[in-house]
């Protein structure tokens, strides 16, 4: 399996995840020039933008060490437009990282952080 196909089983496993947990999700995979989030959900009328990283082993960190400064800019500019684009200035929004570890037998280990990272 190589890194896009890990990376796109991550995150319909996040999708799956939230959505068991109750969330509805609003996007997935949103995209502007450039930014993308992974996935948008709602729940209990909170917006949440989600980043999803899915790793093999947590052998060099955990895969949210992965978001960083730089790429948590790009969420949030990304969370920008879908909050204009669709009129949701009123909306409470959160930021979340959904870690998954996807191990050699197949099993897969879903970690969710939420507010993991806050708009300065």
């Amino acid at each position: 399996m190589n890194n896009k196909e890990l990376g796109n089983l991550g995150e319909a496993a996040a999708a799956d995840y939230l959505m068991k947990k109750g969330y509805r999700i609003l996007e997935k995979q949103y995209r502007i020039r450039e930014a993308e989030v992974d996935i948008i959900a709602e729940k209990d009328g909170v917006i949440v933008f989600v980043e999803v990283k899915t790793r093999r082993s947590i052998r060099c960190g955990s895969p949210a060490m992965a978001v960083t400064p730089a790429k948590q800019r790009k969420i949030i500019r990304g969370a920008t437009w879908y909050i204009m684009a669709k009129k949701l200035q009123e909306c409470l929004c959160r930021f979340d990282v959904i870690e998954v570890i996807a191990a050699d037998d197949g099993q897969l280990f879903i970690n969710q952080l939420e507010n993991a990272f806050e708009v300065n």
